[in-house]
């Protein structure tokens, strides 16, 4: 059997690119320390610090070289400790992370399901040494802590954290893999199942939600906090008086009796109602954390390896891993965006429109720019309502504690609002319109601003729907208008479409990049077509849906049938959040554009001009059909199967985005992936939508190929 350095070395061979850590082992004598047995010669400690060598910016990971590192460093310790040369072991990081977790450049090149095994052996046998040392072991969360980060330091004897500490997660669950060096079965050892599953489950399923330095400490993961300032020192103190028998250190006896069978019952909750079963990643670490009840740690490390192959051999962690890179890389770094030196300076921003749209744009650029950010509207009334609006919001945030007085003075007075356009748009550089979604009204405004702003001024328009050029096609620079379409709410969804007109300028699109990128949204580039991305897509899966419904099929078995993709809602409750309304406007806009494609449903049509708000009533606390929307319904006699449904669906959305992708609406499919998941929650362990459609089989089944290589978000071949 291949020892665990021998199986490292093997790994590391796979993985030439890794960016290495180190385990530098120093030794000093601890403060006031003295052994068990009163001699003072026995102060001597070891302490274990992981660093890559890179500043805070490249956080340190744990591929197979650094884990032999590690592996390396515990053999020296443990000899010191094995002949009395030292009373304990800490480890820590460098400034700012202690570190991040498993290098996952080298899981996704990963072929074989015996290369899989020995990541999680690989981990788990080296740090498994440090509970199994002569003398305790200490761990030091002095900065970002996530994944293996986190437990390297479970399995020490003892943890510090700092107070400043700003990320502190198992994230596994979130990216399709479960905590597999040890992380499922020493946590709820440690802490207690309950708070060990809102961790490893609830915590990642809500978006990867981190955790701060005072949180790790009162869940018991930590049992002491210090300030980030003197951490190291402090922490140091405190081991040497738990060392010396003057600090006793007390955990809470764990239930483990029904109590534990509650808390995985409850994560099952938790993860079917994020996921619906449609990722199993959340199920294989709560079949852990139950058998964890035991308390056989071996057991548990075993089943642990065993998950983690499995997982990484299959299609959903490489599509986790794909959405993660598509968010925090290409996110980033937008495709098609023009040299960011064109760009304009922005000092002045100016709103058409006080209603509520415009109002939280105006709330937005004011925050991120810090400008002057003025309003106008058709009267006082409208105009004084926006300014109050965004006046009320900064109050909330004053409330809150998110800004100080100062701040929230100085942000109210940069907002303004006035009637006369000339007065507020002289003097410019950006113009956004939030008016109403109808070609000619926005026509008219382009004109109005066009007549009275500085001649570089950039007009953005935050249409959902209409053509962006023929909005320009009237004015005497048609060059300077760019699309800007935000996804509501402003504040929360990250996405912005950004939209190059026929006549657009690079430096009109730079300087739109530009402020996407103050502004904290994730810019996606997009041809001037119908609907852009987000909203052609969803119209297309959610026309289709309706069609079925017209057709005969009953609303909760055509909801049902695409429950399997885990989206964070259904069809219609979605249809709801956006407004009947809105969605019927929607598919009348494509409809002109595509008739072939997109349908008018004439149930939505009777459910919009009867004045509903959506197709449910929750009386009972949960959807249910609204008696008076059945009664609106006209269905022919067409019943379809779950499978039926989300075959039809699925085949639908694969066929438009397989013309997107033709009409080059964006640069690759990988766009598609990023705006579904930024702008309309689209699942990120399913990767988006594309490696879903390939994963399935209903890309080939439709357009004849796969949207995405073969190992890109699946394993190489």
């Amino acid at each position: 059997m291949s020892t665990t350095a021998e199986l490292l070395k093997q790994a590391s061979e796979l993985f030439p690119d890794e960016v290495v850590t180190s385990a530098h082992v120093r030794h000093f004598d601890l403060p006031l320390a003295a052994s068990k047995s009163g001699s003072a010669a026995g102060g001597r400690f070891a302490l274990i610090t992981l660093d890559n060598g890179h500043d805070h910016t490249k956080p340190t990971t744990f591929g197979p070289a650094s884990l032999a590192n590690l592996n390396t460093a515990i053999d020296q310790v443990e000899k010191e400790a094995a002949d009395g040369e030292i009373i304990g072991v800490g480890i820590t990081g460098k400034p700012f992370i202690f570190a991040v977790g498993a290098d996952l450049k080298g899981v996704e090149i990963l072929k074989e399901y015996e290369h899989a095994l020995a990541i999680g052996k690989g981990g788990h046998e080296v740090f498994k040494r440090l509970s199994e040392l002569a003398v305790p072991t200490f761990a030091y969360y002095n900065g970002a802590a996530m994944g293996g980060g986190v437990e390297v330091g479970l399995h020490c004897t003892y943890r510090t954290v700092s107070a400043a500490l700003p990320a502190f997660s198992l994230p596994e669950v979130f990216l399709g893999l479960v905590p597999g060096w040890g992380g499922c079965t020493l946590l709820p050892n440690l802490i207690g199942p309950e708070k060990a599953v809102s961790v490893i489950i609830e915590n990642s399923l809500n978006q990867n939600k981190q955790l701060k330095g005072r949180q790790v400490y009162e869940l018991g993961i930590a049992d002491a906090i210090f300030e980030g300032a003197d951490f190291l020192e402090q922490s140091l103190i405190w081991t040497a008086a738990v060392l010396k028998g003057e600090l006793e250190i007390e955990r809470p006896v764990i239930d483990r009796g029904e109590a534990w069978d509650q808390a995985v019952a409850k994560g099952r909750f938790i993860a079917d109602s994020k996921v619906h079963g449609a990722a199993p990643a959340a199920y294989r670490a709560l079949d852990i954390i139950a058998a964890a009840k035991n308390g056989d740690l071996q057991q548990g490390y075993d089943a642990e390896d065993k998950a983690l192959a499995d997982l990484i051999m299959g299609g959903e962690l490489r599509a986790g891993i794909y959405a993660f890179n598509l968010v925090q890389k290409r996110g980033k770094r937008p495709a098609g965006a023009p040299d960011k030196s064109l760009a304009r300076p922005v000092t002045k921003v100016g709103v058409v429109g006080a209603g509520l749209m415009a109002s939280q744009l105006a709330l937005l650029f004011l925050r991120r720019l810090e400008v002057p950010v003025v309003l106008t509207d058709i009267d006082q009334e409208r105009v004084d309502k926006g300014v109050g609006y965004v006046h009320a919001e900064i109050d909330k945030l004053l409330g809150k504690g998110r800004v100080n007085q100062d701040k929230a003075n100085r942000l109210k007075a940069l907002v303004s609002g006035v009637l006369d356009k000339a007065e507020g748009f002289a003097d410019a550089d950006f113009v956004i319109e939030a008016v109403f979604e109808e070609i000619g009204v926005k026509q008219q405004v382009f004109a109005e601003v066009e007549a009275v702003a500085p001649a570089h001024a950039v007009f953005a328009t935050n249409t959902s729907s209409l053509s962006v050029s023929e909005m320009a096609s009237k004015l005497k620079n048609p060059e300077r208008v760019v699309g800007f379409h935000f996804f509501n709410p402003v504040a929360v969804l990250p996405l912005l479409e950004i939209v190059r007109g026929e006549k657009t300028d690079d430096a009109s699109l730079a300087t739109a990049f530009a402020v996407a990128k103050k502004l904290k949204k994730t810019a996606v580039l997009t041809k001037d077509a119908p609907a852009f991305v987000v909203n052609r897509i969803l119209t297309r899966f959610m026309g289709e849906i309706q069609n079925i419904i017209d057709e005969g099929t009953p609303v909760e078995v055509a909801e049902k049938g695409v429950e399997p993709l885990g989206l964070p809602m259904s069809p219609l409750v979605l249809l709801e959040l956006v407004g009947p309304a809105i969605g019927l406007h929607v598919s009348e806009t494509l409809n002109r554009a595509f008739p072939d494609r997109f349908t008018v449903s004439p149930n939505l049509k009777a459910v919009v001009e009867a004045g509903k708000r959506g197709f449910y009533v929750y009386d009972s606390g949960k959807p249910e059909l609204d008696p008076e929307v059945a009664a609106l319904l006209k269905q022919g006699d067409s019943v379809l199967t779950e499978e039926q449904v989300r075959e039809r669906v699925l085949d639908a959305v694969a066929q438009e985005i397989g013309i997107m992708l033709d009409e080059g609406v964006v640069a690759e499919a990988q766009d598609i992936d990023l705006c579904l998941i930024t702008g309309a929650g689209w699942p990120f362990h399913l990767g988006g939508i594309t490696p879903y459609l390939d994963r399935e089989g209903v890309s080939e089944r439709v357009n004849g190929k796969r949207f995405l290589a073969q190992g890109v978000a699946s394993v190489p071949a």
